[in-house]
C-alpha cells in the first residue's frame, strides 16, 4: 500500500496545478499498487473541489484511483501531537506519517520535501 500526501492528489485532480503531470506520472507508477490517504487528507483534497462546486467530480475521481481512506485510530491524539512535536511538521503531514504507519504502508508518496525528509528519517520509504 501507498499512502498519498494531499500534494500528489489536488495535483492530480487540478490540470492546472504546476505538479499535474508529474502526479499523473508517479500515480502511473504505482498503479500495481493499491492507494489510501488519511481522513484528514481527504478532505483537504476536496476542499478546492467543494469551493468550486465540483466536489462530486472530485470523489468520483478518486474512486477511480480506488484511494482507501484510513481513518484514525483511537489513540491518533496523543500520537499525532508526538508526531509534530518530533518532526515539526504541520498536523496535516503529520496524518499522512500516522496513516502509513498504522497500515504498514510500503512507502508514501508525496511532493512535500520536508514531510519526505522526516519520512525518511521515521524509517517510511518514499516514491
Amino acid at each position: 500500500m501507498i499512502v498519498l500526501d494531499a500534494s500528489v492528489l489536488i495535483a492530480h485532480l487540478d490540470e492546472g496545478d504546476a505538479h499535474h503531470a508529474s502526479a499523473v506520472d508517479r500515480l502511473l507508477d504505482v498503479a500495481d499498487h493499491s492507494l489510501a490517504a488519511s481522513t484528514l487528507t481527504l478532505a483537504e483534497v476536496l476542499v478546492g473541489p467543494a469551493r468550486a462546486d465540483r466536489l462530486e467530480q472530485a470523489r468520483a475521481a478518486l474512486r477511480e484511483l480506488d484511494v482507501r481512506e484510513i481513518g484514525f485510530a483511537r489513540d491518533a491524539a496523543p500520537r499525532l501531537a508526538a508526531l509534530r512535536a518530533d518532526t515539526a511538521l504541520r498536523l496535516p503531514d503529520c496524518c499522512v506519517l500516522l496513516a502509513a504507519q498504522d497500515s504498514g504502508a510500503e512507502a508514501i508518496l508525496t511532493f512535500d520535501d520536508r514531510l519526505e525528509n522526516q519520512a525518511a528519517r521515521l524509517g517510511l520509504a518514499v516514491r
